[in-house]
């Protein structure tokens, strides 16, 4: 083509070839295909084992669920790779396990700030409190009356109201995390144990009077253990709400660590990978703060109906 006059020769655009263009297309096609390929075989493999004699046993139950994150994370690796998702958007899981690799210290010290000093400490302290109150509203008949219609117009409050009140109160240490902890964890666990106490039946107290046991025996003896399995539903109930409660008021105000902070500012940052890798580490711990309270609970009710034939 000859130039134009008054301008340099246009510059003719290579094209490229046919095989290049589709190469990316065919590698995030051979990702999807290959993620629904494990998917099926996965399915395929938990549907025969939870049909085999060794669904029952301990590595049967282990396995049906393993089997089964494990093809989440391969689907998800796979579809998000395969249609080339931006990471800002929803990073896969291997760059969320890379930045969790390099990132265990931040990760620590944000689960210590948030966890151990925010959720583990609010909910002893709220779990203690409800305890002591049920036993006064069991004891005076009033208290009860007057109590728990207030804890149930208290518990219907949202979070996202009272924690910036209790964070300026408190202040923007953990103390205020504790206090938002302690308020989300009280009243279920109150209100469960009032109920747990008057679960023993009439026949039941009748013959403990007629073996001439005093009030505070009759509630040793008979009606907290009745009550144990109510106890431990409000303690379970209460495991998943201290760690929410902690990281919402983390949002309203914090130092400069822990996960409602760190989850608050990488979002600002976009950096989703670091949230994911907050969010496991958030997953985890509730996962297994739940799971202690359900084995001290097997050990404490094993006399219970709901705790037989568990193992």
């Amino acid at each position: 083509m000859p130039p134009r006059k008054g301008g340099a020769a246009p510059r003719r655009l290579r094209r490229l070839p046919p095989e290049y263009l589709d190469q990316d297309d065919g590698a995030g096609m051979a990702l999807i295909a290959g993620s629904l390929a494990f998917w099926a075989a996965a399915w395929w493999l938990n549907v025969r084992l939870a049909a085999s004699r060794w669904a029952g046993t301990t590595a049967g139950r282990l396995a049906v669920p393993a089997i089964f994150g494990a093809t989440l994370l391969v689907l998800w690796e796979g579809l998000v790779r395969g249609l080339s998702v931006p990471s800002v958007i929803l990073p896969p899981p291997s760059a969320i396990a890379a930045r969790f690799v390099v990132s265990t210290d931040i990760l620590w010290a944000d689960f210590v700030q948030t966890f151990v000093k925010g959720a583990l400490t609010g909910y002893a302290i709220g779990a203690l409190a409800a305890f002591a109150v049920a036993l006064a509203a069991d004891r005076w008949d009033v208290l009860r009356r007057g109590m728990l219609p207030v804890g149930s117009f208290m518990a219907a409050l949202p979070i996202v109201g009272t924690a910036p009140i209790l964070v300026m109160w408190f202040g923007f240490d953990w103390q205020s995390k504790a206090a938002v902890v302690v308020v989300m964890v009280f009243f279920p666990i109150l209100v469960n144990t009032v109920e747990g106490l008057r679960a023993a039946d009439a026949m039941q107290r009748d013959l403990m009077v007629t073996y001439a046991a005093s009030p505070l025996q009759t509630l040793l003896k008979l009606r907290l253990p009745a009550a144990m399995p109510f106890v431990f539903n409000g303690l379970k109930i209460s495991t998943t709400l201290a760690l929410i409660g902690a990281i919402v008021a983390e949002f309203f105000g914090s130092p400069t660590l822990g996960m409602g902070f760190r989850i608050s500012t990488e979002v600002g940052r976009l950096a989703l990978d670091m949230v994911w890798a907050e969010i496991v580490v958030a997953a985890l711990a509730g996962s297994a703060f739940y799971g202690v309270v359900a084995a001290v609970e097997r050990r404490v009710t094993f006399w219970h109906p709901s705790q037989r034939g568990r193992g």
